[in-house]
């Protein structure tokens, strides 16, 4: 397997348009603990490693809205910008033109502001060694199978819940997003296992939520100041 480089990539995707929040402003830009959720998410990412290199998906007419927030918030850090496609496929397609040098690139959902520095570090450290890495976390709940008109009890202790952000060596990402777009394609990991590779699962940290709907933002808050009570004062 060839070596990765030492450069590491972040894209955070952040196409949504607010409709399951049923608010005027997209998800990513809703406030959490008073600043938008995109802020959140990017600045876990630079102070896990301020080196890395964040490549942000937006929506063209989401742009403008973006320079404000980051006017208002004072946040000044250099970031690339790629414009979102049709789909989730070809928004990270979009942005992986900005990857031009060899190392791991990280994939991860802009609604997922409450991922650890110790699941990003693992991810890219997990990588860099075998190719790829994504979180995972264990399935509590009895979980069971639909066929048809009936259900199956499954054994949960063969499924787990996977997380964002994944990581793929540069060469292998780039060459998966070469392939033809499918409607099956929930996540990369799924694009990447298309063309013969294995996934690797890492520990994600069960706070990493989606926030996808009004309670999601009312459990994120308080996962956030849980984790503020928990965190050493500088």
């Amino acid at each position: 397997m060839p070596e990765a480089g030492n450069k590491r990539y972040a894209i955070i995707v952040a196409g949504g348009n607010g409709v399951r929040m049923n608010t005027p402003v997209p998800k990513q830009f809703l406030k959490l603990d008073g600043k938008p959720i995109l802020l959140h998410t990017i600045n876990k990412f630079l102070d896990t490693d301020p080196n890395i290199e964040i490549i942000l998906v937006l929506p063209q007419e989401h742009l403008q809205y973006w320079e404000q927030l980051c006017a208002e918030y004072m946040f000044h850090k250099p970031l690339k910008i790629a414009y979102s496609g049709q789909s989730r496929f070809h928004s990270v397609k979009n942005a992986l033109e900005f990857v031009t040098e060899n190392g791991i690139v990280a994939v991860h959902d802009a609604v997922r502001p409450l991922v650890s520095s110790k699941t990003i570090l693992a991810t890219y450290k997990a990588a860099e060694m075998y190719g790829n890495a994504v979180p995972a976390i264990p399935i509590y709940d009895s979980i069971r199978q639909i066929e048809s008109t009936r259900t199956i009890a499954v054994d949960r202790s063969k499924y787990c819940a996977t997380q964002t952000p994944q990581c793929f060596r540069t060469d292998i990402i780039k060459k998966a997003y070469e392939q033809e777009y499918h409607y099956a394609y929930t996540d990369d990991a799924m694009v990447v296992e298309a063309m013969g590779e294995d996934i690797r699962l890492v520990d994600g940290n069960p706070e990493n939520i989606k926030i996808t709907s009004p309670k999601d933002l009312l459990i994120a808050e308080v996962l956030l100041k849980s984790e503020s009570s928990f965190t050493p004062s500088k």
